[in-house]
């Protein structure tokens, strides 16, 4: 039976620590827990890392997080070696923040791509230090400095980041909002999680169950630092920190 964990960290990202109890421990050792604030690997974005705290002050490394038989259930994978928990104890969880803070960044700039380049999303995938973003695009007419010039205009606007809910009708009456060529949100819980940036969501509205900051100005320095061809028609665009290095 799949469990479901409290995802504290679709209310707010910037949790890096909680209090939880153990609800359950799997065959292969992975922790599920009553709440978390742990992101479980998905739409692109790897899991977080960090630690568990125990009563005793004795630490477990948490080396991945992913979900289990549902999106709902979520599951922490301790490192290799580590003590065993038994189910009830309490602990105090400590996600690795400045590492999450990154992939937050990371994750909101991709979405500032997809404003700067909307065409069909193929593929993603957020990470530290270089991350990537794949179009359907026929024709290779963008240029890097001219796409890091227009994510830079969006991120010095210091446009809000928020998200809010809607239902299955609403996405069904907008499927322009789904700006994935190949996957669709799940649907049929009744709602959907909206990231919206602007006030009123006027810069960009998209589903997605990550984690972001909570403005572009937030974002700091980015720079397209390859545009790759994959494909006839796919572009495969790299978002890096930092200013775009002198040619």
């Amino acid at each position: 039976m799949a469990h479901k964990t409290e995802a504290l960290f679709r209310d707010d990202a910037y949790l890096s620590t909680a209090d939880a109890a153990v609800a359950a421990v799997n065959d292969r050792g992975g922790i599920i827990f009553d709440r978390t604030i742990f992101y479980a690997t998905s739409g692109g974005q790897p899991g977080d890392t960090g630690h568990l705290e125990r009563a005793d002050g004795s630490r477990i490394a948490i080396a991945a997080t992913i979900t289990g038989e549902t999106k709902d259930e979520i599951i922490h994978v301790p490192a290799p070696q580590q003590a065993a928990l038994a189910v009830g104890e309490k602990v105090k969880l400590a996600i690795d923040w400045e590492r999450r803070h990154l992939l937050m960044r990371m994750h909101a700039a991709c979405h500032l791509l997809t404003v700067v380049c909307p065409f069909p999303i193929t593929g993603a995938a957020v990470s530290e230090d270089d991350s990537r973003v794949d179009f359907d695009i026929p024709d290779a007419s963008f240029s890097k400095e001219e796409v890091t010039a227009s994510l830079m205009d969006l991120v010095r606007a210091d446009h809000p980041i928020f998200t809010r809910l809607i239902s299955d009708e609403e996405l069904a009456a907008n499927p322009g909002l789904v700006k994935s060529k190949n996957v669709r949100p799940p649907v049929g819980t009744g709602k959907i999680r909206l990231v919206c940036i602007g006030e009123n969501g006027a810069v960009d509205s998209q589903p997605c169950g990550g984690t972001h900051v909570k403005s572009t100005g937030e974002i700091g320095e980015i720079h397209i630092g390859k545009i790759e061809k994959k494909g006839r028609e796919n572009r495969r665009f790299r978002i890096r920190f930092g200013p775009m290095p002198a040619a």
